[in-house]
């Protein structure tokens, strides 16, 4: 099914950052929210994206013209009967969104793909109330989704092969990589990334200095080190996911205490003025107060600490088959930046061994507990010979 039109719900900045992705690519989009003050926010944004790129040579003014003439605006959903894809990216509340699903099923047309946007929430569940939960699928962006080239694709119980391929097809004709995903809490990048934003916080509340976190692992090769990147999701954000995926997967997800304790006392990061570090005129000691209080004894700090959970993670998933060894690399590398010449988690922890990544968690379990408990298949391959490069044969073959 080739997708003409597509219709994008929430114009936020994420709604608004894919609808201007999706027009880029010659797609006509209809932006959608509850009224015009908003709507127009999310068309300014647009277009402020493209003036990006004229400023910087990129495209002429004319061709960005031509691009928002693309773009339409909606308070309702007139338009909607001829669209081949909606997009969903209103904020993550599962009642919500089995409502607006069932009223897209009576404005669109039977075959029209409904997609849901959602960083955390079931698919199957969303899908759930709708007559025909074969066409509900997920379709996660990443931000800034004009910058990220990531979409998870992930089908819900019900969702059909042909609704699978479509919207893989339509991702990949807009220019974005897509990995299917087998639905679970967190689906696979947030599911792998937040043990290691979460440990950067345990480490921070034991006495870790987090300039100096963020800058081991910048220079390891990260974008940005974990805090400066829990301020730019946003720590409300963490805190929501975090609680979501300690409620599915136990005691290795539970959440540090500071990201409850920055959430509450309203610091939420860049957006908020304020997160784990200052961005107007605070003097930082409101974090360190809060340290203070949660009071946990002293720990060294490596590398290791944060990365090590995200390998686990990423072992874990894929003894569920969440995702195969090549496409949890691939997400890792293009959703967190992950840096490429490591190759992704499972490649690293080939390049490092497979048995120094179990010795690694082994000894950070007896130092700070069962949350860095082995994955079963690290120690069938430790005992298979399946070390990584240096036997030729580990997550990946190397002959």
């Amino acid at each position: 099914m080739y997708i003409y039109k597509v219709a994008v719900i929430g114009a936020g900045a994420m709604g608004a950052g894919i609808a201007q992705v999706i027009t880029y690519a010659g797609i006509p989009v209809i932006l959608k929210d509850v009224n015009d003050a908003v709507v127009d926010r999310g068309l300014k944004i647009v277009r402020g994206i493209y003036q990006g790129r004229v400023d910087k040579g990129k495209m002429t003014a004319n061709e960005m013209e031509q691009k928002m003439a693309l773009i339409t605006g909606a308070t309702d959903y007139s338009g909607f009967s001829d669209v081949d894809l909606v997009i969903e990216a209103i904020f993550e509340d599962v009642s919500v969104k089995q409502k607006l699903f069932c009223e897209l099923e009576s404005v669109c047309s039977e075959n029209t793909l409904l997609t849901s946007n959602t960083s955390s929430l079931p698919i199957s569940a969303i899908a759930a109330p709708t007559k025909r939960p074969e066409k509900v699928i997920g379709l996660h962006f990443f931000n800034p989704a004009p910058a990220m080239k990531l979409v998870e694709i992930i089908p819900g119980i019900a969702t059909s092969r042909e609704t699978i391929d479509d919207v893989v097809m339509f991702a990949e004709s807009i220019r974005k990589i897509p990995v299917r995903v087998t639905e679970c809490a967190g689906f696979l990048v947030n599911r792998l990334l937040m043990p290691y934003l979460n440990e950067a916080a345990m480490s921070l509340q034991e006495g870790a200095n987090p300039k100096e976190v963020d800058e081991l692992l910048v220079s390891f090769g990260m974008p940005m080190g974990p805090f400066a990147l829990l301020d730019a999701i946003g720590v409300d954000i963490s805190a929501k996911v975090s609680e979501i995926l300690y409620d599915a997967y136990g005691p290795r997800m539970k959440p540090a205490e500071i990201l409850g304790a920055l959430y509450k006392s309203g610091r939420v990061g860049i957006k908020g003025g304020a997160g784990f570090y200052e961005y107007g005129d605070g003097d930082g000691s409101a974090v360190q107060s809060m340290i203070e209080k949660i009071g946990k004894a002293r720990c060294g700090f490596s590398v290791d600490r944060v990365l090590m959970p995200m390998i686990n993670e990423a072992v874990i998933s894929l003894q569920e088959g969440v995702a195969s060894a090549n496409d949890i690399d691939i997400a890792m590398m293009a959703g967190t930046g992950f840096p490429q010449d490591k190759g992704g988690p499972l490649h690293y922890a080939d390049q490092i061994g497979v048995d120094t990544v179990l010795l690694k968690l082994q000894q950070l379990a007896s130092e700070h507990g069962e949350r860095f408990w082995p994955a079963p298949m690290l120690k069938r391959m430790v005992n298979a010979n399946y070390l990584g490069k240096k036997t030729g044969k580990g997550f990946f073959n190397y002959s």
